[in-house]
């Protein structure tokens, strides 16, 4: 379905501005970079399950856009893993490989401690009020019950920090391992919201204090956290 015609029309930045990351991290992206990160935040967070189909009309529908920018978005997805195609069933979301999490684990605290570093040498009060904001979102959510809400938030905060280092190089291959890893999962465990957000304060603290052995080491505990849930949800 195209967009409609008139005011009423809602353009995707719109939608996912409203919705997920401030406007400040989308003004450089393209449509198609726009709805993919909609799509990775969905998957992460398990609103898109795993195995699930991705329809390309019921998505552009959802956004107000046409096909076109839906199936490129797609496409980038498909290159990084985090869904399949075929010219007869379409998109769907890759399930979970619990052969490899253990080595994407190893190459996330690699890789995620280098963005924690960049994004401190180039933090500025702005991005650490936007940081701040989210793990109140998070913490907010989690105290309402919207564990859903609070999975979606939990991806933003990450992606955000994340942005602020300005190496899309390292934040590519680290978006390749997360379409592997599976914080549905883990997210969807008890008590989980609350220990992540004691370890996002951490973090965040870590972060403001500009002390980058204490950020990274904070992250790492973030990360390992996660992954002892996945293996005690596993067993």
């Amino acid at each position: 379905m195209a967009p409609a015609s008139g005011g009423a029309t809602l353009a995707v930045d719109d939608t996912l501005q409203a919705r997920h990351l401030p406007t400040s991290t989308m003004d450089h992206r393209t449509k198609e970079e726009q709805v993919a990160d909609f799509l990775r935040e969905g998957i992460i967070s398990g609103a898109y399950p795993r195995g699930s189909r991705l329809k390309q009309a019921e998505l552009a529908e959802q956004l107000n856009l046409s096909i076109t920018p839906v199936r490129e978005a797609l496409k980038l997805l498909e290159a990084e893993g985090y869904v399949s195609r075929d010219s007869y069933r379409g998109a769907r979301v890759v399930p979970f490989d619990p052969d490899a999490s253990g080595e994407i684990l190893q190459l996330r605290l690699l890789l995620e401690a280098q963005l924690v570093r960049g994004a401190i040498e180039k933090i500025t009060a702005q991005d650490i009020e936007e940081l701040q904001a989210l793990e109140a979102q998070f913490d907010r959510a989690f105290a309402t019950g919207d564990r859903a809400a609070a999975r979606g938030i939990n991806y933003r905060l990450h992606r955000r920090l994340y942005d602020i280092a300005a190496m899309p190089h390292t934040l590519h291959f680290v978006q390749i391992l997360w379409a592997r890893y599976p914080f549905d999962v883990i997210n969807a465990a008890d008590g989980r919201g609350e220990r992540a957000a004691e370890e996002h304060r951490a973090i965040l603290d870590a972060i403001v204090a500009r002390d980058i052995p204490a950020a990274i080491l904070a992250m790492h505990r973030h990360i390992e956290s996660g992954w002892n849930v996945l293996r005690a949800e596993t067993a």
